[in-house]
């Protein structure tokens, strides 16, 4: 079934096709699909995500077994550039109770102890400020604004801020 990660509030286990309706409903929600998007059929996109071959989805389990959202990691593995990167969306329902900043520093905790990535990255919408402060409690600092990197669904580009944190960083 692959690595399940445990945090102070949250286990991430990896993703399945059960968990797909559980993740729809999430991605439903505006203010999620206004970030993550996916276009009329929600479930073709997260099916295929869970697909993605170089891409690991992990749900985002609280107390009692119910689905807060999914984490995301990716790498890079050229010894060169070797890092990884980290998405993640969460049910508005559990904003502000802290629960992405452990879901992100439990994946960020993994990635660096048993993977040994020496630097992680992440690049939430540089207008999403709740983001930015979860990602900055762990340790993650913006080096630079990627301007007009995303399409937003109003069809104009939007910036993204593009934030690192290097092993020894993580809080």
């Amino acid at each position: 079934m692959g690595t399940i990660l445990h945090g102070a509030r949250v286990t991430l286990r990896p993703a399945t096709e059960d968990d797909i309706p559980s993740l729809v409903a999430i991605r439903s929600t505006p203010e999620v699909y206004a970030r993550w998007r996916g276009g009329d059929d929600l479930a073709d996109a997260v099916a295929t995500d869970l697909k993605e071959p170089d891409t690991e989805t992990l749900v985002i389990v609280v107390a009692g077994g119910g689905i807060a959202g999914a984490i995301q990691w990716y790498a890079n593995n050229d010894d060169e550039y070797r890092h990884a990167g980290i998405d993640i969306y969460l049910d508005p329902a559990h904003h502000g109770q802290g629960l992405g900043t452990d879901a992100v520093r439990t994946l960020a905790r993994h990635l660096v102890a048993d993977h040994h990535y020496h630097r992680l990255i992440i690049d939430p919408a540089a207008d999403n400020a709740a983001a930015i402060r979860c990602y900055e409690k762990v340790g993650f600092r913006p080096v630079g604004t990627m301007r007009q990197y995303e399409r937003g669904p109003d069809g104009t580009w939007h910036d993204n801020l593009l934030m690192d944190l290097l092993a020894d960083e993580l809080r």
